[in-house]
């Protein structure tokens, strides 16, 4: 497995930018599809945005398509999350994940990814 610490949370206003960032450790991280997750407060963890092994392909929830653009660095072991024109239902601890098999890419549970960072918390205030 592969270890990933998230970093860039913050609290902003309501049409503010972040961008996160998920670092990998190890050296097979161009082979893990990563993945961006979200839990808000009482609420389940929700998939946010997906990339694929190489990056050429990415996918996003209906609710950030537009807003979010998830990328990918193999040579830096990293992944990002640059998140625009945020909105106070954006609020929640975001996780990135990592997994090796294609269910991860074709489900987007969070139950088909076997790596997790510890999360960075987001707040959009009104």
């Amino acid at each position: 497995q592969v270890q990933l610490v998230e970093s860039g949370g913050g609290l902003v206003q309501a049409g503010d930018s972040l961008r996160l960032s998920c670092a990998a450790s190890g050296r097979t991280f161009s082979t893990y599809i990563m993945a961006w997750f979200r839990q808000a407060p009482g609420k389940e963890r929700e998939f946010v945005a997906a990339i694929t092994w190489s990056g050429d392909i990415t996918y996003y929830a209906d609710s950030v398509k537009g807003r979010f653009t998830m990328s990918r660095d193999n040579a830096k072991n990293t992944v990002y999350l640059q998140m625009n024109s945020l909105k106070p239902e954006d609020t929640a601890v975001y996780y990135c994940a990592a997994d090796k098999r294609g269910s991860s890419w074709l489900t987007r549970r969070p139950d088909a990814f076997g790596s997790w960072g510890q999360g960075t918390q987001v707040t959009v205030s009104s």
